[in-house]
């Protein structure tokens, strides 16, 4: 079947509910008489629900090249986030499958998040509750801090999070260090360098590239081996960008600082894993939420499928490499 052919009746189906409802998909595909449903994130509940469906919506579910060809009309993926590392892009793009994402649609909230994370480690907040709640006082293990104009910061990939980031950073005055291979002019107000030297020169370093084979453990033992004893590394993006069991090595023999992130491998993380560890600050995958940022990915979302299906160009296609059959709108 053809995008933007003409046919009375489209079938989406969400692949795994993680929101708090689906007003703002129901109401969109109401309107044109499609017909959607919600699977329970389960393989055979999805395939069940969207064997004969268009269109795909998706969060966390691996949509992988068994699960597209299970599902004969499908057309199109779109995922909620930003990432598509669940998504197998050669595949969609051998069956002639868009895949498309919301990379701008959290952009704020990372970032932000990414600075509360920093500015937690840098200026020892939850050390100091910690400390109270055990019933000291005063600076006892708690030095040394430094003002933030002295801290050198280094950023690893400079997409938009990233540069956002850089914004929130800037009037505190630190040295900005960016590490990003497909950036040629990172701008004025920060310095490129190779991430070696990054991470030789940074107090604190935090990750904003996505999750690909290549990125896998981007931080792992030799890495860390080259952070100061003192950095603090900061993880807001994948966990899979960090060798777990290596991070938890460093920071139990002292090899850096600290560590504050939102994502881990393994999301909960195993039991145990935390015991004793309080040089790691962990919150559960949370520098995405707000109320605003859930509902605009769910539009845009459900607008990209809108757009493949009506026979428009979508604002967000992945797999820019699609082969488009005669009839059918490029992306743009």
């Amino acid at each position: 079947m053809q995008r933007g052919a003409e046919v009375a009746r489209f079938k989406v189906v969400v692949t795994d509910q993680v929101f708090p409802d689906t007003a703002v998909e129901q109401a969109a595909f109401a309107e044109l008489g499609w017909s959607f449903d919600v699977a329970d994130g389960s393989y055979d509940d999805i395939v069940a629900r969207a064997h004969d469906a268009d269109a795909l919506l998706n969060t966390y579910v691996a949509v992988t090249a068994e699960l597209m060809d299970r599902l004969p009309r499908l057309q199109v993926v779109a995922r909620y986030g930003i990432g598509v590392d669940n998504v197998d892009l050669a595949a969609a793009t051998d069956r002639g499958v868009v895949v498309t994402n919301v990379p701008d649609y959290c952009v704020d909230e990372v970032a932000t998040h990414a600075l509360a994370l920093i500015l937690d480690a840098m200026r020892r907040v939850t050390d100091g509750d910690r400390l109270v709640r055990a019933g000291g006082w005063g600076l006892s293990g708690l030095r040394p801090i430094r003002r933030a104009s002295d801290w050198t910061v280094g950023l690893v990939g400079f997409g938009r999070i990233a540069r956002r980031l850089a914004q929130f950073l800037a009037p505190l005055g630190c040295t900005i260090l960016v590490h990003d291979p497909y950036v040629v002019d990172a701008g004025p107000d920060v310095e490129s360098i190779e991430l070696d030297g990054l991470l030789r020169r940074s107090d604190l370093v935090s990750l904003h590239v996505p999750a690909t084979d290549a990125t896998r453990h981007l931080i792992g033992g030799r890495e860390l081996e080259l952070m100061r004893p003192d950095a603090v590394l900061v993880n807001t993006s994948r966990g899979a960008l960090v060798d777990t069991g290596a991070l938890v090595d460093a920071l139990r023999c002292g090899r850096i600082r600290a560590a504050a992130i939102d994502v881990l491998e393994t999301e909960p993380p195993p039991a145990g894993l935390l015991d004793g560890l309080e040089t790691l600050l962990v919150t559960p995958h949370m520098a995405y939420y707000s109320e605003q940022a859930i509902a605009e990915s769910q539009q845009k979302a459900t607008s990209q499928i809108v757009k493949v299906l009506t026979g428009k160009a979508p604002d967000y296609q992945v797999n820019k490499s699609f082969a488009l059959s005669e009839g059918e709108v490029p992306a743009p």
